[in-house]
């Protein structure tokens, strides 16, 4: 109990610290549907463990303000009416301030209920849900911060970083085979994972290889110069629609100024490093990036194999948030890269796993209902914590958002 309150206390402080440098101006903005104002998620996690900890298991607590179950719900059709998706930014009320004295009122109640509750199996399950919840949130936080700040003209700075750039480096080109042959795949073990990692099964796959880094900027630069956004060829059907319809010719963030490249960077505006990773880049150009390379990106299940192959155990050179870069790095030290600076795009379908079933109640909401029209993301990026991650954790997103942290890896049959 003793580590569980630690570990919540350590948590909500991270979040808190991740909006430190913002004007209360930064919390209420909500330029697209897809991202939340910042206030919205620190209430958000806040209502969490508020209604599924404390409204669930206390019965002497009183909900600090009966609307906030109706601001605050984001998608949890069973505990209620909700303030749809795309109207949270016109929420000036509550202000910040509030938001922040009913999180420490929440931190205040949980604390005394970890303190003096015997915690069932239930109880704990549902701690540590909230605690990976809100780690999700952490990493949205950034994102959206990203994307609220870089739509600024100014191109403000968030977070003042030492980033060392690279003028010259050696580019290898290496690549890891993987042999054909039955793979299990699927979360086994007794820690915390989520539900859409249950149901261990096996898989067979043909032999393949991967490329030992990331795709970098300079690189797909090369495919943006080689006319890689005006050749239908190397695009699916429904990308190249989306390239022509909304005008895409460069990945999101990027800036043509004077013949120059340049780049938002929550370190400010800047031209653009050549050795990074390329990120903030859809489905559809990862996929038309590696159909121009004449190669192709991997199955989620190839990916799995292929990250407990590379690094079975996932190692403190990885780039996570906790580096506070907050941007993909220069693989410089020749690691696998597998997880860290940002999340690979695969080309499966985010589906059910064999013998996945959801949870009764509210917390059958999190994940099932999400598997479709989606595509798994595997390997964590630098905005997620890096005790949140695992060789199996399945993120999802549409495949033509580019909000997040999403880069690309070349693969190809052998």
């Amino acid at each position: 109990m003793k580590n569980l309150k630690e570990k919540f206390n350590k948590v909500r402080q991270q979040t808190e610290k991740l909006v430190s440098t913002l004007s209360p101006e930064d919390f209420v903005v909500q330029p697209v549907v897809d991202v939340s104002p910042p206030k919205w998620h620190l209430a958000h996690t806040t209502w969490f463990f508020e209604q599924f900890i404390l409204c669930k298991f206390d019965k002497n607590y009183q909900e600090y303000d009966k609307d906030f179950n109706f601001l605050f719900n984001s998608y949890y059709e069973s505990v209620g009416k909700r303030v749809l998706r795309a109207n949270r930014g016109n929420l000036t009320r509550p202000g910040v301030k509030e938001v922040l004295k009913y999180r420490a009122f929440v931190n205040e109640k949980i604390d005394h209920f970890l303190e003096n509750q015997h915690l069932t199996t239930e109880m704990a399950d549902l701690m540590e849900l909230g605690l990976q919840h809100e780690q999700q949130h952490q990493e949205l936080l950034i994102t959206d911060i990203k994307y609220i700040l870089g739509n600024n003209p100014l191109f403000p700075t968030f977070w003042e970083s030492n980033v060392k750039r690279h003028t010259h480096a050696s580019l290898k080109e290496d690549y890891t085979e993987i042999e054909g042959g039955i793979y299990k795949i699927g979360y086994e073990g007794d820690g915390f994972h989520f539900d859409n990692e249950e149901g261990v099964h096996q898989v067979f796959l043909q032999p393949y290889r991967f490329m030992n880094r990331l795709i970098t900027n300079g690189e797909y630069l090369e495919f943006i110069e080689a006319g890689g956004y005006k050749r239908f060829e190397y695009w699916l059907m429904e990308g190249w629609e989306w390239v022509k319809a909304e005008k895409i010719s460069a990945p999101f963030y990027w800036h043509q100024v004077d013949n120059q490249w340049y780049y938002y960077t929550l370190n400010g505006f800047e031209k653009i490093d050549l050795y990074e990773p390329v990120t903030h880049i859809s489905f559809f150009e990862a996929d038309a990036y590696a159909s121009w390379r004449g190669k192709r990106l991997m199955t989620e299940f190839e990916w799995e194999v292929a990250g407990k192959k590379a690094e079975p155990v996932i190692n403190g050179h990885c780039n996570f948030v906790d580096s506070e870069s907050f941007r993909p790095k220069f693989n410089d030290n020749q690691t696998p890269q597998m997880f860290g600076d940002t999340w690979e795009w695969t080309s499966s379908a985010y589906l059910p796993y064999p013998y996945f079933k959801k949870a009764a109640g509210a917390i059958g909401e999190y994940n099932g209902k999400f598997m479709v029209n989606q595509k798994v993301l595997r390997g964590g990026s630098c905005a997620t914590p890096a005790d949140h991650i695992r060789h199996t954790y399945r993120n999802f997103f549409h495949p033509h958002l580019r909000w997040q942290f999403t880069g690309v890896r070349l693969a190809e049959h052998i």
